[in-house]
């Protein structure tokens, strides 16, 4: 079995992460996100960077970190409602962002993880999205063309790993992490649990092909971005 643990999310990162590079990260608002990674990133003070996530955290967490940090120069992503860093950022000019359906988003990272240089779809027809970008008719449907998304480096969170970095996701955390894992020719997985053993092959959602490094952190801090709760009955 080929060993890819790291001792540290820092040393995982530090000679893979350079100014004005693309990184693919994983999470849905504060769920699965790969919170030691992100803090790893923030430390090693690179600057002008793309981030590609479905959304930015929010103000203090998560990729809001980056955004606080001024090491964020364009953003693509879905939803950017609960930052309002980002926002101000965003209204001022200050930085650069591309608004991709979420549905869009999740295909443009699969995509370029499968090698699929593009693909149509109806989503975004008639509407800014589809501004500058090819259209045409298929089959009676109108769709816009839309590129696969390749990043320089992913950063993912999964439960479990096994030291040849094959990944297991649980429940809703998986959301985004499986497709950038693949969306990159190098990415670091942050785990709660390294089995020493091969996980099981029917458990595996992410294949260890797709790892090339594996940080493992115990006991991660899981904010929860709005706690609602209700009296019991």
């Amino acid at each position: 079995m080929r060993d890819k643990l790291w001792a540290s999310a820092s040393e995982a990162v530090s000679d893979r992460i350079s100014d004005g590079m693309t990184v693919a990260v994983g999470g849905f608002g504060l769920s699965g996100i790969p919170s030691t990674l992100i803090h790893a990133i923030r430390d090693s003070g690179a600057k002008n960077l793309t981030i590609v996530s479905n959304n930015m955290g929010v103000d203090g967490k998560g990729l809001g970190l980056l955004i606080e940090n001024n090491q964020v120069a364009k953003v693509l992503s879905s939803y950017v409602g609960e930052n309002a860093l980002f926002a101000q950022q965003f209204l001022e000019g200050v930085l650069d962002v591309e608004f991709v359906p979420q549905g869009t988003l999740a295909e443009r990272l699969r995509a370029g993880g499968a090698g699929i240089p593009a693909f149509y779809t109806p989503t975004g027809v008639g509407t800014p999205v589809a501004e500058g970008k090819e259209v045409r008719e298929i089959n009676g449907t109108t769709a816009v063309l839309e590129m696969g998304i390749r990043a320089d480096l992913s950063l993912v969170h999964a439960h479990t790993a096994d030291l040849e970095g094959n990944l297991r996701y649980r429940l809703t955390a998986r959301n985004f992490n499986p497709l950038v894992a693949m969306a990159s020719s190098f990415t670091v997985a942050e785990v709660e649990h390294v089995s020493p053993e091969f996980l099981e092959p029917d458990s595996v959602m992410t294949p260890g092909v797709f790892i090339q490094r594996v940080v493992h952190v115990p006991d991660p801090v899981k904010d929860i971005e709005q706690r609602t709760v209700r009296e019991r009955a």
